[in-house]
């Protein structure tokens, strides 16, 4: 998916910081050709902002997504996430655990999770950043209860991550 961003905007990068922010949030094309998160309208306005980009860059990018089949079946198909309960975990009695990877971090989703589940703790939640994205990415896991630091040990034995925060 990248590439084809990319490789379709490569000489302007306002373009690429639009489609970036627009990807990472969820945000979508519709048929009037407008931005939506789910079915709510975002003000170009808005997104200028948090792309760090001039309104201008916002109808630009627009118009190229809309004119490329292959962007606009992209864009159209983008589906928000839903909310992260990473900041309000506390609030709900859920445990974080927040962990750091490396360039070589096949596999741990599958590793973390299975160290979790042994302990007999059930997973509510886990969003992991992506690697073409972020030089060092998080993957975050929230769980049904808080788990205890002794695992920390056990989560940095497995390869490819490089730092671990329980909370």
């Amino acid at each position: 998916m990248w590439e084809i961003v990319n490789e379709k905007f490569k000489k302007y990068p306002a373009r690429i910081r639009v489609a970036e922010k627009m990807i990472e949030l969820g945000l979508s094309i519709n048929d009037d050709g407008k931005i939506y998160c789910g079915n709510l309208k975002i003000s170009d306005k808005a997104l200028a902002t948090a792309s760090n980009v001039d309104r201008r860059a916002i109808k630009s990018t627009i118009e190229v997504i809309i004119s490329d089949e292959e962007l606009y079946n992209l864009f159209k198909n983008i589906v928000p996430a839903g909310t992260l309960l990473k900041n309000i975990a506390k609030n709900l009695k859920l445990g974080v655990v927040e962990i750091e990877a490396g360039p070589n971090s096949e596999g741990i989703l599958a590793n973390t999770t299975k160290l979790i589940t042994k302990k007999g703790i059930g997973i509510r939640q886990a969003y992991a950043e992506d690697t073409e994205l972020q030089q060092s990415p998080l993957l975050t896991i929230i769980t049904d209860e808080p788990v205890s630091g002794d695992l920390i040990n056990e989560f940095l034995k497995i390869e490819g991550i490089t730092r671990v925060s329980i909370y």
